[in-house]
């Protein structure tokens, strides 16, 4: 019975990952260089001293029209030298401007806010986000931008993470799968998810959902704003798998860190769908079976695992390959472990409470 139990689990969670693999493959139509409209990149941060000013060069290098961009940091109210930083770096940069946010918009409060309040100034037509913990390619805005026909209201880009050990190697491979996850149901019509550290949208839908101040407040408002777009229904939602627009993030350093990380998604993940929780159950029965494996030992259940982890494997490798990347195995098999336990545990830490701690607050 076990075994029947894991096959079943294990075909539907298969029969998942190449629908994703077909949606993540999607090919798009790009504008011509004449054709780029002005943008704005938005990057709020807070308590962001070890990080921003490597984040700004990558913006100071980005390859886009000088008279078609602008480049806005918000400073989110840091309690460090985020500020100081900041102010040094752009003094003579015409490109860059700096905001503290000084009102809040409706009832925004913390990053959301700070991200309205850059919106509400910017020039740019398409507005692209990354987070203060990044750098982004030379090539990003540009190849982001030039996605956007005149049908197209959001273009969502695929983030890794720096890998320089097994930790932050196992959460590179992490956000590489769950993109290709976000990739393929946003491109088959079924939004699931994205991230804010690599996306795009116009500003003119923007505000024709409301704007950050007409959505109900999440802890995950990238989310938020991609199914609002995706409701509007005026407009298409791509994420195209292409190299060129690249983010590097930074790993969390700790498991503290990665904890809450996992939670706050896990939390903005309860506003999923029915489909959303189909494609969470299977992936949880399925690593659930894989666990208990060596209770109800056999020959198939051995098989089972070993087919379930080269899924896995097949399923990432491609992904890293058109992305220029490369991926260590032990880092996939620290993955696969990490991938188990955060699966089955992530419930049980999401249900009995909502509380999120994030950059110094808690919401």
């Amino acid at each position: 019975m076990f075994e029947l139990i894991f096959l079943i689990a294990l075909s539907l969670y298969f029969i998942q990952l190449i629908v994703f693999t077909i949606g993540a493959g999607k090919k798009y139509p790009k504008i011509s260089e004449k054709e780029l409209l002005y943008i704005t990149v938005v990057v709020a941060a807070r308590n962001e001293e070890d990080n921003i000013l490597d984040c700004m060069q990558s913006l100071n290098n980005l390859i886009y029209p000088e008279n078609k961009i602008e480049i806005i940091i918000v400073n989110d109210h840091s309690t460090d030298s985020t500020g100081e930083i900041i102010e040094s770096y752009i003094k003579d940069k015409p490109k860059f401007k700096t905001i503290v946010p000084s009102e809040s918009i409706g009832s925004l409060i913390g990053k959301t806010n700070a991200l309205a309040n850059a919106v509400k100034i910017s020039k740019g037509e398409i507005i692209l986000t990354t987070d203060a913990d990044c750098v982004v390619s030379p090539t990003w805005a540009k190849t982001l931008a030039s996605y956007f026909q005149d049908d197209v209201g959001f273009v969502g880009g695929f983030t890794t993470q720096q890998d320089q050990n097994t930790f932050s190697g196992m959460q590179a491979i992490d956000f590489v799968y769950l993109l290709t996850v976000a990739a393929g149901t946003i491109n088959l019509g079924k939004p699931l998810s994205c991230i804010g550290n690599n996306m795009s949208y116009r500003k003119s839908v923007y505000y024709a959902v409301g704007g950050y101040e007409g959505l109900p407040f999440s802890v995950t408002e990238d989310f938020r704003l991609l199914m609002a777009i995706h409701d509007f229904k005026k407009y298409k939602i791509i994420y195209p798998l292409d190299k060129d627009a690249l983010v590097t993030s930074k790993a969390c350093p700790d498991w503290k860190t990665l904890y809450w990380q996992k939670k706050r998604w896990g939390v903005g993940g309860m506003e999923s769908d029915l489909v959303g929780y189909s494609v969470m159950t299977w992936s949880y029965i399925t690593n659930t079976a894989l666990l208990l494996t060596p209770l109800f030992f056999s020959l198939t259940a051995l098989y089972l695992c070993l087919f379930k982890i080269s899924i896995d494997y097949f399923f990432v490798k491609p992904v890293f390959q058109k992305l220029n990347l490369k991926m260590k195995l032990k880092h996939f098999l620290a993955f696969e472990l990490y991938f188990i336990i955060y699966v089955l545990i992530l419930p049980f830490i999401v249900l009995p409470n909502r509380k999120v701690k994030w950059k110094g607050r808690t919401f």
